[in-house]
């Protein structure tokens, strides 16, 4: 009997402690909104199906076909558009006003991407940054697009 208990108990005490040892799921950054075409997103090795609805963490990797596109909400209400042939790596994030916690960062290495910005760039414009291959893009503005040939 106490091996029946046993081995009823144990998967809830190891879910229990991977939750309280900081195994909990990464924190949501955004999500996707509108999608079109052919993309895909990659986490870690893993590629995921994109769809609207997916919600998006830090260092995902956000790649569009020749007809791809990809409209997202970041959690500040930073608006994205992703366009046709581009790779775009969310870096990092953080939005935690309260702790004055803020900063976006993310690189564009191929393709377009238009950014209206939210929260983060109006509270502290320095730390939003965007990376191309030719340049460190901070934001002082807005709205801007961005386009990178290969």
């Amino acid at each position: 009997m106490k091996t029946l208990f046993r081995l009823i108990l144990l998967p809830f005490l190891c879910v229990g402690w991977m939750a309280s040892s900081g195994m909990a799921e990464p924190e949501t950054i955004g999500v996707v909104q509108t999608v079109s075409g052919q993309s895909s997103l990659i986490r870690g090795e893993r590629p995921i199906a994109v769809h609207s609805g997916l919600k998006l963490q830090e260092n995902d990797i956000l790649e569009t076909g020749a007809d791809g596109a990809l409209g997202i909400v970041l959690r500040d209400d930073t608006l994205l558009s992703i366009g046709p042939d581009s790779r775009f790596v969310l870096d990092r994030f953080a939005f935690s006003p309260a702790e004055e916690k803020l900063g976006f960062a993310a690189r564009l290495s191929r393709g377009t991407v238009m950014v209206v910005s939210g929260q983060i760039a109006k509270m502290a414009p320095e730390s939003v940054q965007i990376e191309t291959p030719r340049a460190l893009l901070g934001i002082r503005g807005t709205r801007f697009a961005a386009k990178v040939n290969e």
